[in-house]
């Protein structure tokens, strides 16, 4: 069965929204599951760590979901058009399965949120990707034919789903937004089970 691993940080609960869309989107697929996962924050003072299990919500991410994973949907804020730190910590962790060549093959989709609309979302998308593409990932996107792209007045490009959360993350969800999470979610695991690599 094909699993897909959706892998996010959040820190005001945008991000875990649209997770939880794109796992909806990769269980829409007949024979498709959805591994959701979370990082840790990092800490700035060096001898701070973190609890193993978060207080709540899904577990914290291990390196073998990244193995075990037929595919992967990686989701983070827009810090200053780059990814969260979080992210980048956890992804350069990984050299192991880079070696071992455990993620070549495996399709791969991202998802952003920033708080305006000129916030970095696409640079950020694009951030996610490079070391997704160094692991010998697929990157799937999100197509024209995904009707939404032409009617957003919010979030979606066709680098990956986003979301427009406004300055202090109250804004709420466009149709547009949750429809285009929800297909990026859907298209890799479409992907995953075409490619056979379960």
């Amino acid at each position: 069965m094909p699993e897909i691993l959706v892998l996010y940080y959040s820190r005001h609960g945008s991000i875990e929204h649209m997770a939880n869309l794109a796992a909806r989107g990769v269980e829409s697929v007949e024979g498709c599951h959805a591994r959701i996962r979370t990082v840790p924050d990092v800490s700035t003072v060096a001898e701070a760590t973190t609890d193993s299990i978060p207080e709540s919500g899904p577990p914290y991410v291990d390196n073998s979901d990244l193995e075990q994973c037929t595919g992967l949907l990686l989701g983070s804020p827009a810090y200053f058009g780059n990814m969260a730190s979080p992210v980048k910590y956890f992804l350069e962790q990984t050299t192991a399965q880079w070696f071992a060549g455990a993620m070549v093959g495996k399709p791969a989709g991202v998802f952003t949120s920033s708080s305006s609309f000129h916030g970095g979302q696409e640079s950020t998308l694009i951030s996610m990707m490079l070391p997704l593409l160094h692991q010998g990932m697929i990157m799937v996107g999100l197509p024209y034919t995904e009707k939404e792209l032409n009617t957003t007045q919010g979030g979606g490009t066709p680098y990956g789903a986003s979301h427009i959360s406004g300055q202090d993350g109250s804004r709420e969800f466009t149709i547009e937004e949750e429809s285009l999470c929800i297909a990026l979610g859907r298209r890799v695991a479409t992907i995953a089970g075409k490619l056979g690599n379960e």
